[in-house]
């Protein structure tokens, strides 16, 4: 039987995610934003079509991107996620509390979550995005943020 998210969710999550994934995404964000003073969006298209779980910035214009892992098969199918660090400052895993820490890579920073926190296992290496990149993906942030609060004041049709 497979995990089905809860239906009370807001509009903005697109129901792709297990409910495992969900509760990760949730305590990830919640660490990031109380613990880091960093400001996160969900579910981010990249330039290089791959698409962020999280995406964090922090106050001096730093970014995270945590790519969530639910299970074991989750991460072994997953091919992708070298092409993250090209989009961020730092880059991080995140599992769930009954899933393995050592089946992520050593090299890469890894955060433990459920749904109502996070903590970091094992911090990212820093790797400084170029300028103008760094300047694309914040103009993208923010008019993915404004779109995003604009649809859940105005549900209607554009």
């Amino acid at each position: 039987m497979s995990e089905q998210p809860p239906h009370d969710l807001p509009p903005i999550v697109d129901l792709r995610q297990s409910a495992t994934a969900l509760r990760v995404q949730r305590g990830v964000m919640r660490l990031l934003r109380q613990t880091y003073d960093m400001c996160c969006y969900a579910e981010v298209s990249l330039g290089n079509n791959r698409r962020a779980d999280v995406l964090g910035i922090g106050p001096k214009g730093d970014i995270w991107i945590v790519e969530i892992k639910s299970s074991l098969n989750d991460f072994q199918v997953d091919k992708k996620w070298p092409e993250y660090r090209e989009y961020s400052d730092r880059f991080f895993f995140a599992k769930p509390p009954e899933l393995d820490a050592e089946i992520f890579p050593a090299t890469e920073g890894l955060i433990v979550a459920d749904g109502h926190d996070g903590a970091i296992l094992r911090n990212s290496p820093h790797t400084p995005l170029p300028a103008a990149r760094r300047k694309a993906l914040m103009l993208k942030l923010a008019r993915l943020g404004a779109d995003r609060i604009h649809a859940l004041m105005d549900p209607g049709p554009a």
